[in-house]
């Protein structure tokens, strides 16, 4: 059963019935869920919890699905919370762990939102549905539509990694690559869904994907034995994923099942599009649409988040910050990485790697601190930008052991 109980517009707390088809609120602000924490507290269980199945459904009671025969599955959540001493030792951070989200199906965290916003769509009798996408929701959405048996329609990029291009077309989605960047691909979208009898699924523009995202604060308090880390990394594009998580750390400790303690949530950006970090550091309480965006971490290539407000509330509100760093440090820091604990990340995840270096530096972080970086996705999705580190040998053969073997 679940406990959902209503939404609310994240802005008015103008109030919504659970169970219908809804976007953003009439105020135009992203929707959010919620559950009667009251009941769940005198019913609900830890132990229930941890008996539940080794995926993000363990959590179907604070999730916003009614029946469970609508779940549209993959396998997706519960992935592992890795200890990263080498890496730790290297920016100077020794009780450093990695949730690696690389391990859910279609290898990034896109699977957990997508998965929650498609079978919501699948219980409500939605049959289309469209998105926006920098890549790898793109490729989420797909792969669940898919297994559905539900089409999708998805504008990417044109310079989107190859990688989520061709898993999208291998799903059977309908792609059009789009001449700009994902703010575009969201014009074309809202532009034309009505027309089409799509449902969009943009982020932040339908309230579920924040519910599937939230699964990732769920599982770390219980992978930590029910209390929370120190500070989180996190890298941040459309921000759903910070939004999320405080969302869950609010619910557990209504539950009665962690204490007040917060960790630092640090909003991770690429110089070439840092909106988040511009608009913390002048004290704004939302970004600027952030000019000619450009990095290789293509899922931080986000000039304008719809959802820029909560996410600054919930940096400030923990005690956190906004980091940037350029593309240079986080393929440096990826290298590392990779080096160091045999994890092939995402540059996005490596961008989180280089700003925990950079506030280790500065003393931000106590050197004791227990500090959790997301990997948001595997480094396979994004060869390109990991072959800049490898240039090709220019030499005609290749040599091992000493002996010089021809190509």
């Amino acid at each position: 059963m679940t406990y959902i109980s209503h939404l609310s517009c994240s802005r008015t707390g103008q109030r919504y019935p659970a169970g219908e088809i809804h976007n953003l609120s009439t105020a135009g602000a992203p929707l959010l869920v919620h559950y009667d924490l009251e009941r769940a507290r005198t019913e609900l269980t830890k132990e229930r919890i941890e008996a539940g199945p080794r995926s993000m459904w363990r959590y179907a009671p604070l999730l916003p699905l009614r029946d469970l025969r609508n779940v549209v599955s993959l396998g997706e959540g519960w992935t592992p919370l890795l200890a990263a001493p080498r890496l730790g030792a290297a920016i100077g951070c020794p009780n450093l762990a990695i949730k690696d989200e690389g391990a859910n199906p279609t290898g990034t965290f896109k699977a957990r939102g997508m998965a929650a916003a498609v079978s919501l769509g699948n219980e409500l009798g939605i049959s289309k549905f469209a998105a926006p996408s920098a890549g790898n929701a793109a490729s989420a959405l797909a792969a669940y539509a898919a297994r559905a048996g539900l089409e999708a329609h998805i504008f990417m990029p044109r310079d989107v990694p190859r990688a989520n291009y061709i898993e999208c077309k291998m799903f059977g989605a309908h792609v059009t690559l789009v001449d700009g960047l994902i703010s575009d691909c969201g014009r074309i979208v809202a532009e034309r869904k009505d027309a089409e009898g799509w449902f969009d699924v943009s982020t932040l523009k339908e309230p579920y994907r924040i519910e599937g995202k939230k699964t990732m604060g769920l599982e770390l308090a219980e992978q930590l034995g029910w209390r929370l880390p120190d500070a989180v990394f996190y890298p941040t594009g459309g921000g759903v994923g910070i939004i999320g998580m405080w969302k869950a750390f609010d619910e557990l400790e209504r539950l009665g099942w962690i204490s007040s303690k917060r960790p630092k949530m640090i909003a991770v950006q690429a110089a070439g599009c840092a909106p988040i970090v511009k608009a913390y550091e002048e004290g704004a309480e939302s970004s600027e649409f952030w000019q000619d965006a450009s990095t290789v971490a293509s899922g931080l290539r986000v000039p304008k988040a719809l959802g820029d407000f909560l996410v600054l509330k919930a940096v400030r509100e923990s005690g956190g910050t906004a980091v940037a760093v350029s593309d240079g440090e986080l393929l440096e820091a990826g290298r590392i990485l990779a080096e160091a604990e045999g994890l092939f990340a995402a540059p996005e995840a490596a961008a989180c790697a280089a700003a925990a270096r950079q506030l280790v530096a500065q003393g931000f972080l106590g050197k004791n601190d227990e500090v959790v970086i997301y990997s948001t996705g595997t480094g396979l999705k994004y060869l390109e930008a990991w072959a800049t580190l490898f240039p090709p040998d220019p030499r005609p053969e290749e040599r091992l052991g000493g002996l010089i073997l021809p190509r």
